[in-house]
């Protein structure tokens, strides 16, 4: 039985909160083999076919200002569930989106409302999945002038960008700019001048980030100092993070670039992740509950630290002298932890509290237990599975391939493009717990797409021909 989280003597409603949740995921835990951990895949299909076709329930409608997510957290995935959208559907998803899309730039929630970064963005990938070129293919529909246009009009002269017109700045609406202006090929030095530097002032001094940091600090004498605006959280944290990968290639050289500590950013990763008595699943702050969708918030962060080089595994430790040696411990059972997987993070418990405690009987994934499921659960449930099975990492093989093939000025946006381009899964190393039939497809680390529709959106805008994998037993 898993060690319950210690406590003192003086219970809180934190604690019993805590308490009580260990009780309902010990609950979760089978009486049987690896076999138990299987991935309803069927049921979770029709939970996204009944919404994608049918309508999302009443319940939904305060959501309205949400719809690109909701169709972006629908068609991803099911991408990452390995099912393509029919024709017919796929055009009804483009004309849709379409409609979003506002007169001034950018694209709003939903019909006739106001543009907002996080709307754009979920609009674009949407397009990625099942838009194409050319007429009623949403992708040369997008209008990238005015969309430029407008992101200018929201860039604050400290780097940072607020998310709509009198909005509120925030690091996941700059996460969102980036991506975009990335597909799209709209970067300029112009749009990111500062941004780089905004993005590293956020970092807390846990190592994780928060939405902001304080505006008052911008160009005086103790902008070194400048303090970050609330605590660490994992949303706040994957989308600085995954913005400071995008950023690298335009950084200035010297030592008067901005930095993040990276050291204090893995410790904070690596202790956000729950005990057994949590069943090994991910929280999003300090001193709160692990949540489902925290597998990708978190979970998919680690592969991002590679292109800061930190490596995929953990150092070995170092061997123990004679006298700290220990005795043998029992034999340990199949549902216990080991230590044969040597990642940052412990994959296989991730995965177990994905199938265990994210899938809700009826389809669908979900917070935990006893929670109803959700598509935004869904997605970032199945998204944190993906990035538990597979290794996915910044190939320099594959960065001079996609270099070589490049056409055009060898500058910061070809090297950008190439970064980009690089992620590639490591083959023969996915673990997989359960059968073979719990695999689900790879997405690329920053954008949570598959690497396909990445490189089918990029290669475009970009006008670029991008190299056809090769395996690497098939390289001379």
């Amino acid at each position: 039985m898993p060690r319950s989280t210690p406590v003192d003597a003086y219970p809180t409603r934190t604690s019993e909160l805590q308490a009580d949740t260990e009780d309902i995921l010990e609950a979760q835990l089978p009486l049987g083999a690896e076999e138990k951990r299987v991935l309803h895949r069927d049921l979770h299909l029709q939970f996204l076919v009944r919404n994608l076709i049918q309508g999302f329930p009443a319940r939904y409608v305060s959501q309205d200002a949400s719809q690109p997510w909701l169709m972006f957290w629908t068609l991803q995935a099911f991408s990452t569930l390995q099912v393509g959208i029919d024709p017919v559907n796929k055009q009804k998803a483009i004309d849709t989106v379409m409609e979003w899309q506002h007169p001034d730039g950018g694209f709003g929630g939903g019909p006739g409302q106001a543009a907002h970064l996080l709307a754009t963005y979920a609009s674009v990938c949407s397009l990625a999945i099942v838009g194409r070129p050319g007429p009623g293919g949403g992708w040369d529909q997008i209008d990238r002038d005015k969309l430029y246009k407008w992101y200018m009009s929201l860039k604050r002269p400290d780097g940072s960008f607020i998310v709509s017109n009198h909005g509120e700045v925030d690091v996941r609406g700059i996460y969102c700019l980036l991506v975009v202006a990335h597909f799209l090929d709209i970067v300029t030095p112009e749009l990111i001048e500062g941004t780089a530097a905004f993005i590293a002032s956020c970092q807390t001094y846990e190592g994780g980030f928060s939405s902001a940091s304080h505006p008052h600090f911008y160009d005086d004498i103790l902008s070194a100092q400048r303090p970050s605006l609330g605590e660490a959280h994992g949303g706040y944290t994957f989308c600085s993070l995954a913005s400071w990968v995008l950023l690298r290639p335009y950084l200035p050289a010297g030592n008067n670039a901005p930095r993040v500590d990276v050291r204090r950013l893995l410790r904070w990763l690596v202790q956000m992740q729950g005990l057994e008595s949590e069943l090994g699943g991910f929280k999003g702050r300090t001193n709160k509950l692990v949540d489902g969708c925290y597998s990708w918030w978190v979970g998919g962060s680690f592969a991002l630290l590679q292109a800061l080089g930190v490596p995929a595994t953990a150092p070995a430790p170092a061997a123990p002298h004679a006298s700290e040696t220990t005795p043998p411990s029992d034999t340990p059972s199949e549902d216990d932890w080991d230590d044969v997987d040597d990642s940052l993070f412990n994959r296989r418990a991730l995965q177990e509290y994905i199938l265990l405690a994210g899938q809700h009987p009826a389809g669908g994934l979900r917070d935990k237990p006893p929670k109803n499921p959700d598509s935004y659960h869904t997605l970032y449930c199945i998204a944190g599975l993906s990035a538990a099975q597979h290794y996915m990492h910044p190939s320099p093989s594959r960065r001079e391939e996609v270099r070589a093939a490049w056409t055009g000025a060898d500058d910061a946006r070809a090297a950008a493009f190439a970064d980009i381009l690089s992620w590639t899964e490591e083959e023969g190393v996915s673990k997989v717990v359960g059968s073979s039939a719990n695999r689900v497809n790879a997405t690329h680390p920053l954008f949570n797409l598959t690497v396909t529709h990445t490189e089918g959106i990029l290669a475009h805008f970009y006008k670029q021909t991008i190299p056809k994998h090769v395996p690497r037993a098939s390289r001379h």
